[in-house]
């Protein structure tokens, strides 16, 4: 399988963090999306990041910026489909996705998505961290995703599927499972008290 391409989902509205982008807010004085972009983009043969509205506003990071294709904000599903339509252009076999606002995300997320999907047909697997009670917990943003199941999950988004998982669970998709030592390695910013934790947690790896 040929090494995938990355595509850093920065599609949201963020809501709760007033609007805006987040991947564009400073933690310890480097961006969001910058400190993403140093953890993804060496595990991947080539990056672009999915976002709406004016492009201009990601010109300093030198990538493709590649909107949604289905309208309305339906989602991270919809940032996978454009990232796999980007990728077949690219003539890529698979992307792996990472969201904008996680900056602690594994250094190996990549080698380990690839290690889960082998032996299928159609690699789609997404990253999990244990939970002690719910056994494991999927994180959506985070995955391998085929190329060849774009049309299906483009068929899927028109027909009102919002759900990551559901549509993975379609298609027997398989999960990569992370250790949590100390903190989620997942962990996402969404306000800004999440904000001033991911600035202790920084503080605390440094």
């Amino acid at each position: 399988m040929k090494q995938p391409l990355g595509v850093i989902l920065a599609g949201g509205l963020a809501r709760r963090m007033g609007g805006g982008d987040k991947g564009l807010l400073r933690l310890c004085g480097q961006t969001l999306l910058s400190r993403v972009i140093d953890r993804l983009e060496p595990q991947v043969s080539g990056l672009a990041i999915n976002a709406n509205g004016d492009e201009t506003r990601f010109a300093a990071y030198g990538m493709p910026v590649i909107p949604d294709t289905i309208d309305g904000f339906v989602g991270p599903l919809a940032g996978v489909l454009a990232g796999l339509d980007w990728a077949a252009e690219q003539g890529a076999d698979s992307i792996v996705t990472a969201a904008a606002d996680t900056p602690f995300f594994p250094c190996d997320l990549v080698p380990q998505l690839l290690l889960a999907g082998e032996g299928m047909q159609h690699p789609l697997v997404l990253a999990a961290t244990p939970d002690a009670k719910r056994g494991k917990v999927r994180h959506p943003t985070f995955g391998l995703w085929p190329v060849t199941l774009r049309d299906d999950l483009r068929a899927a988004l028109s027909g009102g599927l919002r759900k990551v998982v559901l549509w993975s669970d379609k298609h027997d998709g398989r999960e990569a499972l992370f250790p949590v030592t100390g903190f989620d390695p997942f962990f996402n910013v969404n306000t800004p008290d999440d904000l001033a934790t991911a600035e202790t947690i920084l503080k605390g790896t440094t």
